[in-house]
């Protein structure tokens, strides 16, 4: 017995040295040129969150207790994407000034991290902002070159398994129709509301002024139109731009309007909404025209023009023709070398 009794010790004993999985994983790094608050926080769609304090010069260690899947990290307005475990240990270091292209993961399952990077840095180079100027030909031969571009990456990732590619594919597709659908939505607008056709019109809406404005005003000026609401993030966002562009072509020969589409759905009453609209104004110091429709999205010109989605921009030409439906936002270079090129 003493034979099997010696055994049965020696598999207690090897049994004991085995490392016990971790019920979370080990994440570190370095990030450059960090936010100031020296944090990154980590998320998820599930409604995952932790923050991890950054040291002065950007390096962080901590450990997070995950489900399996892919997590969102954030450094102040960049945002990253990493695949998590528990027990795995892994680690990235980047440059925020090029946050993408500096983004390296190392550890266990870093490929799959890596990947993720290596596909959005693809995506970045095929699906430029002029893809939706393009034509539906242009588009179509724009998407084929990216699948064949995406094809041949998975190629370079062999050790990742099916099972990783079927998600990354579904993600793809998912990506695809989003553009594809948006793509339609300008094309349509394209053809709706042709250059050089005679724009919708809008009367007596109320200016900031006191008084009331039409289109019909600005005649033999360019009108530069921006639709937006008071609650509306990226269309404060553009203020400090639109303001500068207002100042640059002031002695021009263009007009630069705001409409705002605030009403009751936000707002409550439509006189709260209508109190924010003059409130914001005074407060941001806003120039230009300032224009309240009073009926929010259902006035006739917003309708008219199909606006689903804010900020919106309008160019209209001195003859009160289509110059551009759904032109550049004022922090577009582009919008600056239109208005050159027309000589406003």
């Amino acid at each position: 017995m003493k034979p099997l009794f010696a055994l049965f010790i020696s598999i207690l004993l090897f049994g004991s040295c085995l490392e016990t999985p971790k019920n979370y994983a080990t994440l570190s790094g370095k990030i450059i040129n960090s936010n100031d608050l020296k944090t990154i926080t980590i998320s998820n769609r599930d409604g995952y969150k932790k923050e991890i304090t950054l040291s002065d010069d950007g390096i962080f260690s901590d450990t997070l207790n995950v489900k399996e899947g892919i997590y969102q990290f954030y450094d102040g307005n960049e945002v990253g994407r990493i695949y998590l475990k528990n027990n795995n240990t892994i680690s990235f270091s980047l440059d925020t000034k090029g946050f993408d292209e500096t983004l390296k993961f190392e550890g266990d399952d870093a490929d799959r991290s890596n990947f993720i990077i290596a596909n959005s840095l693809l995506q970045e180079k095929y699906l430029t902002a002029d893809i939706f100027s393009s034509t539906e030909a242009e588009f179509s031969k724009t998407f084929k070159n990216l699948k064949a571009a995406y094809t041949e990456l998975k190629g370079d990732y062999k050790k990742l398994d099916a099972a990783y590619f079927t998600d990354q594919d579904e993600d793809f597709k998912a990506m695809e129709k989003s553009y594809t659908s948006y793509f339609m939505e300008k094309l349509e607008m394209r053809t709706l509301f042709a250059k050089g056709t005679p724009s919708p019109t809008f009367s007596n809406y109320e200016n900031h002024n006191g008084k009331t404005s039409s289109l019909s005003d600005f005649k033999g000026k360019y009108v530069y139109i921006d639709i937006w609401a008071t609650w509306c993030g990226p269309c404060k966002a553009e203020i400090p731009s639109l303001k500068a562009l207002e100042s640059k072509y002031h002695s021009r020969n263009i007009e630069f309007v705001s409409i705002s589409v605030d009403d009751a759905r936000r707002s409550g009453t439509m006189e709260k909404a209508h109190n924010a609209w003059k409130t914001m104004i005074t407060e941001k110091e806003l120039t230009g025209v300032q224009l309240f429709t009073g009926k929010g999205w259902e006035a006739d010109f917003i309708q008219t023009y199909k606006v689903s989605g804010i900020p919106r921009f309008i160019l209209i030409d001195p003859n009160g023709n289509i110059v551009d439906a759904d032109a550049p936002r004022p922090s577009s270079q582009k919008l600056t070398e239109l208005f050159e090129e027309l000589g406003v």
